[in-house]
């Protein structure tokens, strides 16, 4: 064994491979600590060390998701996220420096190794009781019956006429299509469906883009980083919402600073007017087709831009082209409703600050909480009502969410990890609470200091 951290090792060192057969340098956490910059990361996984500063902009997940693991132990983040190990691990044979010191421990700062170790057998029994193995059927007619109901929308304008009580049963109709397809491609989108990644990605483009007219790489692009680093500010887009709502830590931020872009003590009356109606009908149009430009991603574009003529030749024809457009926005401002109410009812009445580099289970278990579940529920919400187990395990069918979660009570039991669980309308009511609690944190922050 080699010297620790010879060769080199200081920072901003570019460590090679080392060559095969010799033996790998060693390194401490204190030199990995030190890789954690712009265009130099190292990381770790599985007690190895890896230079990925060159690589991350290749990643596919993109350069920031995996540089949010910079000089972490990222192995159950690595396990999370890809269903091949065996195939991923061939890319990280040319970025492998050496590895940690046998005196180091395996995780950096003053993690629980029990729980690590506990988590990790947890993932192993799922593994065994086959709950990563998607049941085709229940995808396949979750499918049949989002394209079921985009043909019953148009068929009623065509049989009744686009009258105003035949619209509005229309635009509910494919509103509800709309969520719907939002739960089917998440579900591509983690890979949770087919074995074959790539048919994933087919998929996720089809359903993401035909469907819905949405850029699939865009969505994994920042659907993703919310997964590696939940309410984590800076890291996950989601709670990255300043200066227009002030979640979490950044209440007390702003008021001590005297920052006053709106009045964030009403920020939780302000949210019905910009959040749940405006988010897919201007925010996510916008961001979308800004990514598809400036990434070049124009496979997506003319996907997106299928959705939009299959859309507009459907309905012109009854509505007129501004009759259409009407239509198409009213959907929009209807899914846009489904989509902040649904996805942020189990993370923003939560814990929402800076990174505190916990554990991955401690980490995903302080930003999330479920819903009571039922077969409406789990329908209407994709089963996104069992948050916990989807963070834990991304990319496990959601059909099996009931099986894993007893499981995954029993270890947070052990622990000490609090697994929530609440009613739905609670869920709901529990966003506002926290947003105005937020807003009355900023005042008095402003006020008294």
């Amino acid at each position: 064994m080699g010297g620790v951290g010879q060769p080199g090792g200081g920072p901003g060192s570019r460590e090679g491979p080392a060559p095969l057969g010799a033996p790998l340098p060693i390194f401490r956490w204190e030199q990995i600590r030190q890789h954690d910059l712009p265009g130099d990361k190292w990381l770790v996984i599985e007690r190895r060390v890896y230079d990925i500063s060159r690589w991350a902009q290749r990643h596919p997940g993109g350069s920031r998701l995996i540089g949010h693991h910079g000089a972490e132990d990222a192995t159950d983040a690595f396990r999370a996220f890809h269903q091949d190990l065996h195939f991923v691990r061939k890319f990280l044979k040319p970025l492998l420096i050496g590895e940690l010191a046998p005196e180091e421990p395996s995780q950096d700062g003053a993690q629980n190794a029990q729980l690590i170790e506990d988590f990790r057998a947890l993932r192993q029994a799922a593994e065994d009781m086959k709950l990563f193995e998607a049941d085709r059927t229940f995808f396949a007619l979750l499918l049949g019956h989002i394209l079921a109901m985009e043909l019953l929308a148009w068929l009623i304008i065509y049989l009744l006429g686009p009258g105003w009580v035949s619209s509005i049963f229309a635009a509910l109709i494919l509103a509800i299509s709309q969520a719907q397809c939002w739960c089917l491609q998440h579900d591509l989108g983690h890979a949770s469906i087919f074995t074959d990644s790539r048919w994933n990605h087919v998929a996720q483009q089809f359903v993401m883009g035909q469907l819905k007219g949405f850029s699939a790489h865009w969505w994994n692009f920042r659907h993703f980083q919310h997964h590696a680093k939940p309410n984590i500010f800076h890291k996950d887009p989601d709670v990255t919402v300043a200066p227009v709502f002030l979640l979490g830590e950044s209440s007390v931020e702003y008021g001590k600073k005297k920052r006053r872009y709106l009045p964030y003590n009403h920020q939780h009356l302000y949210f019905f007017l910009i959040g749940p109606p405006l988010l897919t009908l201007v925010n996510f149009e916008v961001e979308n087709l800004a990514y598809m430009l400036v990434c070049m991603q124009w496979t997506d574009l003319l996907w997106a831009a299928s959705f939009y003529s299959r859309f507009f030749l459907s309905y012109a024809p009854f509505y007129g082209a501004t009759g259409t457009l009407l239509l198409f926005v009213a959907v929009r401002v209807l899914e846009s409703h489904w989509f902040v109410w649904i996805t942020q009812m189990n993370h923003i009445p939560k814990e929402i600050g800076h990174e505190k580099h916990r554990d991955w289970a401690s980490s995903q278990l302080a930003a999330t909480c479920n819903v009571e579940p039922s077969l409406f529920i789990d329908w209407f919400s994709g089963h996104l009502n069992f948050q916990i187990e989807h963070h834990l395990f991304p990319t496990m069918p959601r059909h099996n969410y009931r099986r894993v979660a007893p499981l995954v009570k029993a270890f947070c039991t052990k622990h000490g990890l609090h697994y929530e669980v609440k009613p739905f309308l609670t869920a709901l009511v529990d966003i506002i609470g926290s947003l105005k609690k937020s807003g009355d944190i900023w005042l008095d922050a402003y006020l008294h200091q």
